[in-house]
């Protein structure tokens, strides 16, 4: 929903301002038209069918995996391509990944978003229209901004969609927002003092394999980065999250998972999510199960808290680093 042309249409016809609040809460609950919308007018509904659209976002196309998992490609107004994706858990978790821009500028080589054209920022009204898709065909509870994007260097408008998803049963406690560590975004992040989950992609534990594998690294290396993730703890004492894709031969050797448990000081600061490395047309080849296992141990036998991330979508390819616009299954 575009809010201020709600607002515009709303006040051009001389309606109330609690009009639009209306509006918002049959939008946060699922409504899927005006015509479901009983406690206003029955002209009014008629007359926001005809003059406003219900979102920002025109759906192109749906995939969905044996797992539940169902990935939205959907267009702007101007075009351009965002894919959302809706993960069902068998807890009964319905989880959101959200896009934050079209594409992406920074070119991390294991992720596919990074090889589109990037095609700008998502305002705050196209971040929460995705959310909305999935919230019509029922409740949801958590998100990440993990989707297409770097959400830090759209921050004001993930911030701004992060005050409104909790109408939408999704509270700032149960979001995330992943950054590759551009630095700027998390000092902000942590200045807001949103319980909002911090999440770095860190990839490698040195700078040089760092820098090879996500340039972004050659501008914020990696203990600038790492400072600012340990001030964001003290600040809002949240365990940052340190995403870790597994890569074949690359990053997953016992002596670099030593070198990572070096890193991650204090312990109470960080815990790990190791990554299965999702295929894309990269020259890349993901970890086996030994070597995932191995490095796994290897850290928890240094006091650091890991998981290994549960793979969502990857047969429509919507898991992690996937993402690309590309044809739906």
């Amino acid at each position: 929903m575009d809010r201020d042309l709600l607002r515009e249409t709303l006040e051009r016809r001389g309606e109330p301002r609690y009009r639009a609040g209306q509006v918002w809460a049959w939008l946060a609950r699922g409504a899927g038209s005006y015509a479901e919308m009983t406690d206003l007018p029955a002209t009014l509904r008629d007359a926001l069918e005809r003059e406003l659209p219900l979102s920002t976002l025109e759906l192109e196309r749906e995939a969905r995996a044996s797992d539940g998992t169902v990935k939205a490609l959907l267009r702007t107004a101007r075009g351009n391509p965002v894919e959302a994706v809706l993960m069902r858990y068998r807890d009964g978790r319905r989880s959101l990944c959200l896009s934050s821009q079209s594409g992406c500028p920074l070119t991390c080589s294991f992720c596919a978003t990074g090889r589109m054209r990037f095609a700008g920022n998502l305002s705050a009204d196209e971040i929460l229209d995705q959310a909305l898709h999935f919230r019509r065909n029922g409740e949801l509870d958590h998100a990440v901004f993990m989707g297409m994007g770097e959400p830090m260097m759209n921050l004001d408008a993930v911030l701004e969609a992060c005050t409104l998803l909790p109408g939408l049963g999704i509270t700032n406690r149960r979001t995330a927002i992943s950054t590759v560590g551009w630095i700027p975004g998390i000092e902000r992040l942590s200045a807001s003092g949103l319980p909002i989950r911090l999440a770095l992609s860190l990839h490698a534990p040195e700078d040089e394999l760092r820098s090879a594998l996500m340039p972004v690294n050659d501008r914020y290396p990696l203990a600038e980065v790492l400072d600012a993730c340990r001030a964001d703890h003290a600040i809002r004492r949240r365990t940052v999250f340190i995403e870790y894709v597994m890569l074949a031969g690359v990053n997953d050797r016992f002596e670099q998972a030593v070198a990572l448990a070096r890193l991650l000081s204090p312990r109470e600061a960080f815990k790990v999510n190791l990554i299965p490395y999702n295929p894309t047309d990269s020259h890349l080849q993901g970890s086996g199960r030994d070597a995932i296992a191995g490095f796994r141990t290897a850290l928890e036998s240094r006091g650091v808290p890991v998981t290994v991330r549960l793979t969502r979508g990857r047969e429509i390819a919507a898991a992690c680093g996937q993402l690309a616009a590309g044809a739906a299954a």
